[in-house]
């Protein structure tokens, strides 16, 4: 049985975070995010916003978590309070920032893909929201992620209907939201 586990991110671990965002980002994406826009991706600039990250979070209700294997880091994710001015789906719950908590992103690296990383992320990040008195969570993951929306999906997650697009100075990416409820 592989040596696998979910713990926060540390100093240490920028390196590897902002390793795995862009190369994950550069592999998985390349058909959804303009090439212009990988290929502008640098690992250093990336490791400077992760080491704040880990360093300097907004409040004690922010967490990065890594999932690791063995030594290795293989994926991370982050969350904390859910913007209240997001948009709400006409028959949806609001943004109550008290209690939603907004995840992003969630990645884990491809080629350790399929071995539960994904799985014990979401779950860690649950429990945190929690233990900050979240009762529901939201994810923004890009329209033509299938592989996330089907791994989300059968998690428990559900499309909101709310589709928003994002300017990458290149073209638009245009992303939908998931939630869940934590109770």
């Amino acid at each position: 049985m592989a040596d696998v586990s979910v713990r926060p991110a540390r100093p240490e671990d920028a390196e590897q975070i902002a390793r795995i965002q862009i190369e994950t980002w550069r592999q998985a994406y390349a058909a959804i995010i303009p090439a212009v826009v990988l290929e502008a991706l640098s690992v250093e600039g990336a490791r400077e916003v992760w080491a704040d990250a880990i360093t300097s979070a907004p409040s004690s209700r922010h967490h990065l978590l890594v999932a690791l294997e063995q030594q290795w880091t293989v994926g991370f994710t982050a969350l904390g309070p859910a913007d209240p001015e997001e948009a709400t789906p006409e028959d949806g719950v609001p943004i109550e920032p008290a209690t939603t908590v907004a995840i992003a992103p969630l990645l884990v690296e491809p080629r350790w893909g399929r071995r539960g990383h994904g799985s014990r992320l979401i779950a860690a990040a649950v429990d945190h929201a929690r233990a900050d008195g979240a009762t529901r969570a939201i994810i923004w993951i890009p329209e033509q992620d299938e592989a996330s929306k089907d791994f989300l999906i059968s998690a428990g997650w559900a499309p909101e209907g709310l589709v928003r697009a994002l300017d990458t100075g290149a073209g638009e990416l245009r992303e939908i939201r998931l939630h869940t409820e934590l109770g």
